[in-house]
């Protein structure tokens, strides 16, 4: 039975998933990601376990690689977010490719990582991840949000219809300004307001949209314009 971690600090433990065709890569991430405040709940070899195990554990973050022998990750990202809405997916592979990258964002991920990354990035990554913060870089971010704004939605379940709650001014200031790829901190300078503050404002915006990450937040503000 997997229950939910936690430190003995008021912070949560980070629940992590890894899914990747090669044991030896799982191996690794596994060993990489064994620290304080993050605990590997799972793994899985292929996109369509990775569905199973997203539905089963809920993980906060999964690491999901693209070509699999038995499962493509880019195919199983929106059926994977749709079993676990709520955890944010880390792409995670060998192919640097712009058209993945669009692709990825299109299907729910909220952020896209090299394996030839640093490897302590990859740790800061999921707990970025997991706190909602940015994962992608400005200038990427805006080439990928402009592809991805005008792609058809992944089709799941057309029944789903889920409301979005009105956004104040100041969360639409906020918003505007996570479309453009800004990072808190540039946030709270632009608008001169506090960080715990923009966090704030971003966790609501997250809450109102029903999105697992900033990402996913800027792309559905430009699918259906909430900003002008």
């Amino acid at each position: 039975m997997i229950q939910n971690a936690y430190d003995t600090s008021d912070t949560p433990t980070i629940s992590a998933a890894i899914v990747d065709d090669h044991g030896i890569v799982r191996q690794g991430l596994r060993a990489l990601l064994s620290r304080p405040g993050i605990e590997v709940v799972g793994e899985a070899e292929s996109g369509d376990d990775a569905i199973r195990l997203a539905a089963a554990l809920q993980p906060n973050v999964m690491l999901l690689d693209i070509r699999m022998k038995n499962g493509d990750g880019l195919q199983s990202l929106p059926h994977i977010k749709a079993a676990s809405p709520g955890t944010s997916v880390i792409i995670l592979t060998t192919y640097a490719n712009p058209t993945y990258l669009a692709r990825a964002i299109s299907g729910g991920a909220a952020g896209y990582l090299s394996k030839e990354t640093d490897p302590d990035q990859i740790v800061r990554a999921v707990r970025a991840a997991a706190a909602g913060d940015n994962l992608i870089d400005r200038q990427l971010l805006q080439m990928a949000l402009a592809h991805s704004a005008s792609a058809p939605l992944p089709d799941i379940d057309p029944s789903i219809d889920i409301e979005i709650e009105p956004l104040s001014e100041r969360e639409r200031d906020v918003l505007s300004l996570m479309v453009q790829g800004f990072a808190n901190n540039a946030i709270a300078e632009t608008l001169s307001i506090s960080m715990p503050t923009v966090k704030t404002h971003v966790q609501h915006i997250l809450q109102k949209l029903h999105v697992s990450d900033r990402t996913q937040a800027a792309l559905l503000a430009m699918r259906l314009k909430l900003i002008e």
